[in-house]
């Protein structure tokens, strides 16, 4: 499972430093590949895997933060889809879960930290928060399931 998440809340695209761009893409993307190809030669020899990413409702476009964070978590479901329908034949599915407005988790400590944001509470249709367990029911899942592959899970209340 590969669980990067960094993300400095900069929305306005002239706000962000080339410098922050490229750490964001690191962090989120380039990390989730290293540890990728590192694990590929096992589950390869044992012709078993389950790869899972966690990523972001930010994939899509929409997010209290920027174009960098939604980049970088795009190219994470991105290289997903691919790697899932070429290593498929052997024996290994990759999916990833897309949370949003998760708490306690470093991004968002807490609801409070949503006030005002698109993701407020008031805002979300379950009119709530996510919780670190229930992105860790979604993972389990994929887990256990080798018959789903190439996947994204989007886990958000209800957000799109």
């Amino acid at each position: 499972m590969a669980n990067a998440g960094y993300g400095k809340r900069v929305s306005n695209i002239l706000d962000i430093e080339l410098d922050e761009w490229l750490y964001t893409l690191n962090v989120n993307l380039t990390s989730s590949f290293i540890l990728t190809k590192l694990a590929m030669p096992h589950m390869i020899e044992q012709h078993w895997g389950r790869v899972i990413y966690i990523t972001s409702i930010a994939a899509g476009g929409t997010s209290i933060n920027g174009c960098h964070y939604s980049a970088s978590k795009a190219g994470v479901q991105g290289m997903s889809k691919n790697l899932a329908n070429k290593m498929s034949k052997e024996g290994i599915t990759f999916n990833d879960v897309a949370p949003a407005m998760i708490t306690g988790t470093g991004m968002i400590p807490s609801e409070d930290n949503l006030k005002g944001t698109p993701g407020d509470v008031s805002n979300i249709p379950v009119r709530r928060s996510g919780h670190t367990s229930e992105c860790a029911n979604v993972v389990t899942m994929l887990c256990r399931t080798g018959y789903m592959t190439g996947q994204s899970i989007l886990l958000s209340g209800g957000l799109k």
